[in-house]
């Protein structure tokens, strides 16, 4: 029997696109850990023979330093995708002509330091906008991988908010952090946003069916902390309901479920990095090897082809007019 399909993708946020959103001014001096981190997944991943793709910030990319890691990874045969350029989680915020600059500026880099010309996007901090999604037509974008369908996105932002030294300026700029609550209302199997010229795939993260609970790896190294059984079982269960209810999952993950703290002791504000590096690997390989078990993974490029297919024969892709600003 054919496997069903799931992508699987990394946003690859570096050391100071982290602390910039945690508020802390070191992030000025653009610290990398590419050099630790890209090596570590491109083994994992070579080992069991998965493609997946990389949503990669521009300012990253036009970096020197960062270019020989984020070429491993495109000779290595992974989808490139863009991640914006200044890594804002206000992205939202940002008048048109802003947008083109984002984008335009952030294809250039990304295009030099790897070879790829992207055609997918996700907002950083999961920040969209209609006008974001209307750019990203015109630009020739066949997907947007930005939409997160949970309830929790303002709880999440609330922890992040108390964990942080953010002003109250610095706290209004990123008070669409992680989404709203009516996001948990999206649907969680790609469909189409309306826009002009063309019509834009959207693929969400994926989230637990029915309960809208988040499961990127993240997720699972957190819970992982206070029993392992119970991150696997929250996990296996998510799979087979996606199973069940014919979802094709879209799993996310982050440079940090590749360091302990051992790494990188600046970073203790994320959760989960307060588990060596030992166990953190395990974690991802135990999860590495039951979406293989159970799926046939593939770049998210491959998910929007097979959506657009699809829908081309069953015509269940459902129109959605562009609503996610306000």
């Amino acid at each position: 029997m054919t496997k069903p399909l799931a992508s699987l993708s990394l946003d690859l946020d570096n050391k100071w696109s982290y602390l910039k959103t945690h508020g802390d001014d070191a992030w000025s001096d653009y610290p990398s850990y590419f050099d630790t981190v890209v090596p570590r997944f491109l083994e994992i991943l070579e080992d069991r023979k998965i493609k997946m793709t990389v949503f990669v910030v521009g300012q990253d990319a036009a970096q020197s330093w960062n270019q020989a890691s984020l070429m491993s990874i495109a000779t290595a045969g992974h989808e490139i995708a863009n991640h914006s350029f200044h890594h804002e989680p206000w992205l939202h915020l940002y008048d048109r002509q802003q947008l083109i600059e984002e984008f335009e500026t952030s294809e250039k880099a990304i295009r030099e330091a790897t070879g790829q010309q992207t055609i997918g996007f996700r907002g950083p901090g999961f920040s969209i906008s209609d006008d974001v999604l209307k750019l990203l037509a015109e630009r020739g974008y066949q997907y947007d991988a930005t939409i997160f369908p949970t309830f929790l996105g303002p709880v999440a932002r609330a922890y992040y908010f108390l964990r942080s030294n953010f002003s109250r300026e610095q706290k209004e700029k990123r008070k669409a952090l992680f989404g709203k609550f009516s996001d948990g209302f999206r649907p969680l199997k790609p469909f189409v946003w309306e826009t002009s010229p063309n019509h834009l795939i959207e693929i969400p993260v994926t989230t637990m069916p029915i309960f809208k609970l988040p499961i990127h790896l993240s997720y699972i190294v957190y819970l992982a902390k206070f029993s392992r059984l119970a991150a696997r079982l929250y996990f296996w269960k998510t799979m087979k309901l996606c199973r069940w209810l014919g979802v094709q999952p879209s799993i996310l993950l982050h440079p940090l479920d590749f360091m302990g703290a051992e790494d990188d002791s600046d970073l203790g504000f994320f959760p989960g990095m307060d588990l060596s590096l030992d166990a953190k690997l395990n974690i991802v390989q135990g999860v590495l090897d039951q979406l293989q078990k159970n799926f046939q993974l593939v770049p998210m490029r491959v998910h929007c082809e097979h959506a657009m297919q699809t829908s081309l024969k069953s015509r269940d892709l459902s129109l959605v007019r562009p609503a996610v600003s306000g």
